[in-house]
């Protein structure tokens, strides 16, 4: 399929949407709707709580497109005008979310976030060695709460469908893979 021209239909700071004219391998043309956004990164921070139970800190917000509030892995992109390697970019959103600060962060993959519409690529990593600090929130994030959530607890919430945050998922399933831990431990 080749791309013959490409028109933004709607920008604003956060996404733009284009309308691209391609021809398909048969000659035919055709018309797609593709959403572009910048990469961004999401954190699985694995650590323990004050009684020594192992399990993630997650985050919950109101997400506006869906009109609830969701339990999901920080995550996001760098700001207008900021920038920094892919490994910056989850330390900084672990920080800013969580107020925490990780002495290791491991790559686990990387996804298409939704490759029928959208060019956005997650990057997921693990963070370890977790320390405590102040959150940083963006004026966007005001109703963000943070939690630990015990391991049990989050195997509960993927299998009841109180975790549905497609981002979360794939990246506890790069997790599983990362570790060899097909499917993900009961």
């Amino acid at each position: 399929m080749q791309q013959r021209e490409s028109t933004v239909v709607y920008a604003n700071a956060w996404i733009s949407v284009r309308e691209d004219v391609v021809v398909r391998d048969d000659g035919a043309e055709s018309i797609y709707g593709v959403v572009d956004k910048p990469d961004f990164c999401i954190v699985l921070p694995r650590g323990t709580d004050a009684e020594g139970r192992p399990g993630w800190w997650m985050v919950q917000q109101f997400r506006y497109p869906v009109g609830a509030r969701r339990w999901e892995f920080p995550q996001g992109t760098w700001g207008t005008g900021a920038s920094g390697s892919l490994e910056d970019l989850a330390r900084a959103e672990l920080a800013e979310e969580t107020g925490l600060r990780a002495e290791r962060v491991t790559a686990l993959g990387s996804f298409d976030l939704a490759a029928g519409l959208s060019s956005q690529r997650g990057h997921a990593w693990l963070a370890e060695g977790l320390v405590e600090g102040e959150q940083q929130l963006e004026e966007t994030e005001a109703d963000l709460v943070t939690r630990f959530v015990p391991e049990a607890e989050l195997a509960a919430m993927v299998r009841d469908g109180v975790l549905v945050d497609a981002v979360s998922l794939a990246a506890l399933a790069l997790l599983s893979s990362h570790e060899q831990r097909w499917p993900l431990p009961r």
